[in-house]
């Protein structure tokens, strides 16, 4: 196995790569675009998104490190894209939420305070499956807290959890989610003028000096802890693989128990590679 660090070239970037789909979504009308057509809501106003905002209450706490995050006046809105398989989405969602409020109560608001609140999973393969390992094949999976003895009883407690899956674009009626959503999943744009405007900011970013720098600078610093585990005499062989596997995974926001037992790294290197990705962000 080669020992050199790849990244992928910035001149090889799609609308769902890290780093290009923060910097897409930077732009408020496009992203005010995407949370309309996929939660069915207006927005009317996105306070300037923060790219990449990282949520970490506690020093001891698992703290997470958000693609997009939304705030207008009576929403909070995460808006998260998924390129691989997602192991428990369900309860990445509960954290997620879970860490978005308790950063709004942390700011002195009050229960009865809290914002209506979302959290929007863009998956470019299906996040869940039955108990024989079958996925289910919906384009879009939507829940919302009921009383299990009776439905018409809700919670009323102001959240929604949204996950779309890309791969079952062809499923979906909704005519703007559909073209969107095989937009994701190809990467082919067609007819629709929502995807190819996409398509247009990628590529004017692929050509801008401050998205390219920004880009290799973060490279430049997951390359850094890299090298720095391969000169303390833990990168050999499979071991490279492990640490970069470990690295994309921390940046996801898994816990690093459970990438530890994933990679066979030990815990105390996923624990340092945390630290050091959480300072730089």
């Amino acid at each position: 196995m080669s020992n050199n660090y790849k990244t992928k070239p910035v001149d090889e970037l799609t609308f769902t790569d890290d780093g290009m789909f923060q910097a897409v979504m930077h732009d408020p009308e496009i992203c005010a675009e995407v949370v309309e057509r996929l939660l069915h809501i207006k927005v009317n106003r996105i306070d300037y998104p923060e790219l990449e905002k990282t949520i970490a209450p506690y020093y001891s706490s698992k703290g997470i490190r958000l693609d997009v995050y939304i705030k207008n006046s009576d929403k909070v809105i995460d808006v998260e894209i998924q390129n691989y398989k997602m192991e428990a989405p369900g309860k990445r969602t509960r954290y997620y939420q879970s860490m978005v409020d308790i950063d709004s109560l942390m700011k002195g608001q009050d229960y009865s305070e809290l914002k209506e609140s979302y959290i929007l999973f863009i998956c470019k393969d299906d996040p869940f499956k039955d108990t024989n390992e079958k996925y289910y094949g919906l384009p879009c999976y939507t829940f919302q807290n009921t009383c299990k003895e009776n439905s018409a009883v809700n919670l009323d407690d102001k959240t929604l959890k949204v996950l779309y899956n890309a791969s079952a674009y062809e499923q979906e009626k909704d005519e703007r989610i559909r073209t969107f959503l095989h937009y994701v999943y190809t990467n082919k744009t067609g007819e629709d003028d929502f995807a190819n405007h996409l398509e247009e900011t990628v590529k004017k970013l692929i050509e801008n000096d401050k998205f390219r720098k920004d880009y290799l600078a973060m490279n430049l610093h997951d390359r850094d802890i890299t090298r720095m585990a391969k000169q303390e005499g833990i990168l050999e062989g499979s071991q490279q693989k492990a640490i970069e596997t470990a690295i994309a995974f921390l940046k996801e926001g898994d816990s690093p128990e459970k990438i530890a037992r994933c990679t066979g790294l030990p815990l105390g290197k996923v624990l340092e590679l945390q630290k050091q990705i959480t300072e730089k962000a």
